[in-house]
């Protein structure tokens, strides 16, 4: 199993001093948190994509290439690529380029974003944001594919005769998760085409994330890639923590309280008891982590948030040094224990596995229904987050009525 951190890059004041860091602090800081998780053993760090302020992660692959020369052998990601807004020709190459300059050392995480002013800045249609990931996707699958493309859809101009560059390396795709928080439309875009599901459970109850889970589990053996135990997923999570519980809820309460993701909502502890944040004790991050478990089955992949709401650098760094010490270790043994025989993996490029294989490193051994919480509204904010300008189905069987007849749309061209 996989453990890491993901960042949303948000650019917030710190509540206790009133200072808010530049842009390029926060870049800086990012690549030193980055680095500081491989020096304590974790397995991945992933970062978002977005186009407007609090956030500076308009590139992620350029910052994740860079990490990535100053890095041995942690897993690069992204916690969101835009596969709506941004063209399915360039995802193409960039991340076949970041896949071939880490020689393999890396994955990505699709998501549709959540800020909707960003969709008309890349003259697209918000009110398209389905059909937009599901036609995108399916081209970037069809360019890593083919060699030569001959392609036509609704959103774009035609492709004759197109071939991307750079090839994905030895002509292996990067592994693809569908991020999510309440879409069952892409549960079952992942379950179409195999990939991994990641929900993106930060901001609601277990029931949800269950509920989610279990689709997606259900519709990927329907597809026939194997049992729904086969299916590979990933959550999110959030935790603050010192040596006793009173002393974290006391430091982090106003970061808590002014956060632009969930600030001036509901209180911490409405939001601890509802949702996977957990502010509290090592072994409180460890029992509640052990919990997820037991909603979802064995999964493969566990990221946690942990730069957000002002943090300074040296709090957060501060953060990773105890969780490398005294969660991450429990963490590895405990799910190597419970995980059931035939449990896979999260999938990696050959090259990788071979290296982790070496280096001995990774994947060790050793290693009634609440309301969901309501975040802020009108915070800058996008696809980590609860707030939504989409239309949602009305259920799940919908959902998968709509995202099924999209795909044979495409599939039908």
């Amino acid at each position: 199993m996989q453990f890491g951190i993901f960042s949303v890059s948000d650019i917030t004041r710190d509540p206790t001093t009133g200072y808010t860091p530049t842009e390029k602090e926060r870049i800086d800081a990012i690549v030193t948190i980055a680095k500081h998780a491989e020096d304590i053993g974790l397995d991945v760090f992933a970062l978002g994509e977005h186009h407007n302020p609090p956030f500076f992660s308009s590139s992620p692959t350029t910052t994740l290439a860079y990490i990535g020369a100053q890095t041995k052998r942690i897993l690069l990601s992204t916690s969101t690529t835009l596969i709506t807004t941004n063209d399915p020709v360039k995802i193409a190459e960039d991340y076949a380029m970041l896949q071939n300059l880490t020689d393999g050392r890396m994955d990505l995480m699709m998501g549709r974003g959540n800020t909707g002013p960003v969709y008309p800045w890349f003259g697209k249609d918000i009110r398209q944001g389905i059909p937009l990931a599901v036609e995108n996707y399916d081209l970037l699958r069809t360019l890593w594919d083919n060699h030569e493309v001959d392609w036509e859809g609704k959103f774009r101009t035609p492709l004759r005769g197109f071939t991307s560059t750079p090839r994905p390396l030895d002509d292996i795709p990067p592994f693809v998760w569908h991020g999510s928080i309440r879409s069952p439309e892409i549960a079952e875009q992942a379950a179409y085409y195999g990939d991994g599901f990641f929900h993106n459970n930060i901001f609601w109850p277990a029931y949800h994330t269950k509920r989610m889970v279990e689709l997606y589990r259900q519709r990927f053996a329907h597809y026939g890639h194997g049992r729904p135990e086969d299916a590979i997923v990933g959550l999110g999570g959030q935790f603050y923590m010192a040596k006793d519980s009173q002393q974290a809820v006391r430091k982090f309460r106003p970061y808590f309280d002014e956060a632009p993701v969930y600030g001036h909502g509901p209180s911490l502890e409405e939001f601890t008891q509802e949702t996977p944040l957990t502010v509290g004790s090592p072994q409180q991050v460890i029992d509640r982590t052990l919990g997820f478990r037991d909603v979802v089955g064995d999964y493969q992949r566990q990221l946690f948030l942990v730069d957000h709401a002002g943090l300074p650098l040296k709090t957060v760094l501060n953060q990773l040094d105890l969780f490398g010490a005294e969660v991450l270790p429990v963490l590895k043994r405990e799910f190597a224990a419970m995980a059931k025989p035939g449990t896979p993996e999260a999938p990696v490029h050959p090259r990788y596995a071979r290296m982790i294989a070496d280096d001995d490193v990774l994947f060790s051994a050793d290693n009634g229904e609440p309301e969901a919480v309501v975040v802020n509204k009108n915070a800058a904010v996008d696809d980590v987050t609860g707030a939504s300008f989409y239309d949602q189905a009305p259920t799940d069987e919908a959902a998968v009525a709509h995202a099924d007849e999209l795909l044979k749309e495409i599939r039908s061209k």
